[in-house]
């Protein structure tokens, strides 16, 4: 678990010359015990990272739809520690690819950075994104993190200037996490001009640390587009909308992630 196997996924990948493909899926929506079913038929379509998302209140980067996925989870009732314990049953029937709990600063804060890192390590996830965290802030949670050998992912954004790019790729454990546009999350119909020439931007400072594209990804002619210059790409709005609220949201979204495999 752990670090190794984050670089194990993204090795696989390059191997098979496709970028990782990492979906997300908000933990309690549209309630506890159908996200589990999602996110284990996510990784049955064929996900080579999941990104769990831990519902707060105030999910200051993202979109219209993670924000109502988010809001449903916490009115059903929705936790940390919950989303912990959905984690661990997901590894406990069989999700083998590396989970990453992407949460916001203050619900970590008020449970605590170390009680944090513990109950995830324990329930097998391999590392964290913490949107919110910025990279000069983030030697506390970036030494327990590297004491349980777990990731700590880094941003950048189409606006970082030079040297915040080399402070997040230098803060950076995993991968990269490079936002496409500047804005929120939210499926978009194109991609955004000029990405290829940022992404070049992060990875010319990246030192070989895997460099991920999010933010805008919904359509399987994205993934192949980015895969020719990124090492992975994350689909989250496009995937919660087209399978959220389906007759079937398992099917709908093995068939969406399926699909985004190619």
């Amino acid at each position: 678990m752990g670090l190794t196997h984050i670089q194990d996924a993204f090795a696989r990948a390059h191997a098979e010359g496709r970028p990782a493909l990492m979906p997300y899926w908000t933990l309690g929506y549209p309630d506890a015990e159908t996200s589990l079913r999602v996110i284990e038929a996510i990784a049955r379509a064929g996900a080579d990272l999941i990104e769990l998302g831990v519902p707060f209140s105030d999910p200051l980067a993202d979109g219209p739809v993670i924000q109502h996925a988010s809001q449903v989870a916490l009115d059903r009732g929705i936790t940390i520690r919950k989303c912990v314990d959905l984690a661990r049953r997901l590894r406990e029937h069989g999700v083998s690819a590396p989970l990453l709990a992407m949460g916001y600063l203050n619900p970590l804060i008020a449970f605590g950075e170390p009680q944090y890192v513990a109950a995830w390590r324990d329930a097998g996830a391999d590392g964290f994104i913490v949107p919110d965290l910025p990279p000069e802030e983030s030697e506390t949670l970036g030494s327990l993190c590297a004491a349980q050998d777990m990731a700590l992912v880094q941003f950048t954004a189409p606006t970082s200037t030079e040297a915040r790019i080399a402070l997040a790729a230098a803060r950076a454990t995993g991968f990269i996490y490079v936002v496409a546009v500047t804005g929120v999350t939210g499926a978009r119909d194109h991609l955004a001009a000029g990405l290829r020439e940022y992404v070049e931007r992060v990875k010319a400072r990246a030192d070989g640390k895997p460099v991920v594209v999010g933010f805008g990804i919904s359509k399987p002619e994205h993934v192949r587009e980015v895969g020719r210059f990124a090492d992975g790409v994350i689909s989250a709005s496009a995937l919660i909308r087209a399978a959220g609220q389906a007759p079937d949201p398992v099917q709908a979204a093995y068939e969406f992630v399926k699909a985004l495999r190619g």
